[in-house]
C-alpha cells in the first residue's frame, strides 16, 4: 500500500491490498475500500461507503455523506460503488435513506467532475455522466447510458439502458431503452443507433428497435394503444420485451416526441 502519512484513516476502516491514498484524505469508520483503488488528495470517504476494486476517487470528491433529504433521520445506510469506476474531481455522492437503504453505482462507470448523485440513486454498469450532471433522489439509470454535461434529472426518474441524453437537458420524464433525447422541453430524437453499433448490436436488431419506436412515437396512437400494436404486430425479441416492460412500468410517463 502507498498511504500518505498526512491522510486520516479510521482504525475501523477496511482497506484492501495495493491501495493508494493521498495526503489530506479522510476515511471514516464503517468504510470498505477494495484492492488496487486510488484515492487522491483531499477526498472524503464517509461512513457507509463500500468502494470496489481498482476504482479511482479523484481530488476533492465526497463519497457517502448524509443525504440532503429532510426525511432522513440518521438511519444506517450505504453508498456502494462497483469495480473499475472513476469518480472525478469534486463529485458528491450521498448515501441512501430508509427508502432503499443504499445509493449504488455499478462497475466501469465514469462520473465526471462536479456531478452530484443524490440519496438512493441506482446506476448500472458502464454509465457515463459528463461534467456537472445533477441527479435528484431515487433516480435509476440503467447500463451503458450516457448523460451529457449539465443535465438535470428529476427525482424518481428512470433512464433505460443504452440511452444518450443531450447536454443541458432537463429530464423530467422516464426515458425508455436505446434512444437519444434532447432539446427543451426534453423530447425523443431518434434511436441511439451509433451507440448500439459500438456495443455489438446488429443491423437487424437496430432496425427492429426503430420499428418499435416508429409505432410508439409516429403512429398517432396513445401510449397504451401503441404498446398493444407493438405486441400484436411486431416480432418478439429481447429488445421489444425490454421496451414494452419499461413503458408499462413507467410511473412518470415516458418522454414524448417534439413537435
Amino acid at each position: 500500500m502507498n498511504i500518505s502519512p498526512l491522510a486520516y484513516i479510521s482504525e475501523n476502516a477496511m482497506i484492501g491490498k495495493n491501495v493508494t491514498i493521498g495526503p489530506f484524505v479522510t476515511i471514516d469508520e464503517n468504510v470498505v475500500i477494495g484492492d488496487g483503488t486510488i484515492i487522491d488528495s483531499n477526498a472524503v470517504i464517509h461512513s457507509g461507503a463500500r468502494i470496489g476494486d481498482n476504482c479511482h476517487i479523484h481530488s476533492g470528491a465526497v463519497i457517502s455523506d448524509i443525504p440532503q433529504d429532510l426525511k432522513f433521520q440518521g438511519e444506517d445506510s450505504l453508498t456502494i460503488i462497483g469495480n473499475n469506476t472513476s469518480i472525478r474531481e469534486f463529485v458528491t455522492i450521498h448515501r441512501g435513506t430508509a427508502s432503499k437503504g443504499k445509493t449504488v453505482i455499478g462497475d466501469n462507470c465514469l462520473i465526471m467532475a462536479y456531478c452530484h448523485v443524490a440519496h438512493d440513486c441506482i446506476l448500472g454498469n458502464n454509465v457515463i455522466m459528463s461534467n456537472t450532471v445533477q441527479l435528484a433522489g431515487e433516480v435509476e439509470i440503467d447500463n451503458w447510458a450516457v448523460i451529457g454535461g449539465g443535465a438535470l434529472v428529476h427525482q424518481f426518474t428512470k433512464i433505460g439502458p443504452h440511452v444518450m441524453v443531450q447536454g443541458g437537458t432537463l429530464v423530467n420524464k422516464d426515458i425508455p431503452p436505446y434512444v437519444m433525447v434532447g432539446r427543451y422541453p426534453m423530447s425523443y430524437e431518434r434511436v441511439n443507433s451509433i451507440g448500439l453499433h459500438r456495443r455489438g448490436y446488429t443491423n437487424e436488431q437496430i432496425n427492429s428497435i426503430q420499428d418499435i419506436y416508429r409505432v410508439l412515437y409516429m403512429s398517432g396512437l396513445n401510449t397504451s394503444d401503441a404498446l398493444k400494436k407493438v405486441v400484436a404486430e411486431l416480432p418478439q425479441s429481447p429488445e421489444r420485451d425490454e421496451i414494452v416492460d419499461f413503458v408499462k412500468s413507467s410511473k412518470r410517463g415516458i418522454v414524448r416526441m417534439g413537435i
